[in-house]
């Protein structure tokens, strides 16, 4: 409706007072009746770039890569040792292209696994077998500045016992906390 009101209009007033008058805004109503460009000519095939290495150039420079000599070095590093020899077989970016077109930009030294660490677990089958130094939250810690205490635990089948020491300066007993 709006459309055949902006179309009736715009041959008296023009398109932009048409859509003014009927509300519609300008760029909305340009959206909408857009019509797509034609195609502009054929397609270009894109043309290898004429400085790229041959596919002669790009395997020399994989195996040359992948030599004993070179296989757990840098692309950088491998690129300045053969600059040091006399040899120059592509840049460092062209090093990190060929190596990526082929997956194997990652580390490239061998790397040991460890196995997952596990938590350490105190058992105790009979009486004073493990002691563990532990921080608890102490009732029986003396208050006031500058005095700490130190518990030492031991584990007996699920029960625990803890003895409090207190720093030197303050009377030695051990206490249950």
């Amino acid at each position: 409706m709006i459309d055949q009101a902006v179309a009736e209009l715009t041959a008296v007033v023009g398109l932009r007072g048409a859509c003014a008058a009927v509300g519609e805004a300008q760029a909305r109503w340009y959206r909408r009746h857009r019509q797509s460009p034609l195609p502009s000519g054929p397609e270009q095939v894109s043309t290898p770039q004429p400085r790229a290495l041959s596919e002669v150039e790009r395997k020399e420079l994989r195996r040359v890569l992948n030599s004993e000599e070179f296989v757990d070095e840098a692309p950088a590093t491998v690129y300045a040792k053969l600059l040091d020899q006399g040899v120059y077989l592509a840049s460092v970016p062209t090093m990190y292209r060929v190596l990526r077109d082929h997956g194997e930009v990652h580390e490239r030294r061998r790397q040991a696994t460890h196995p997952a660490a596990k938590k350490p677990e105190l058992l105790a089958t009979k009486p004073n077998e493990v002691y563990s130094w532990t921080s608890p939250s102490c009732s029986a810690r003396p208050s006031g500045p500058g005095s700490t205490c130190t518990c030492l635990s031991t584990s007996t089948r699920g029960m625990c016992r803890a003895g409090c020491w207190p720093t030197p300066r303050t009377p030695a007993w051990p206490r249950r906390c």
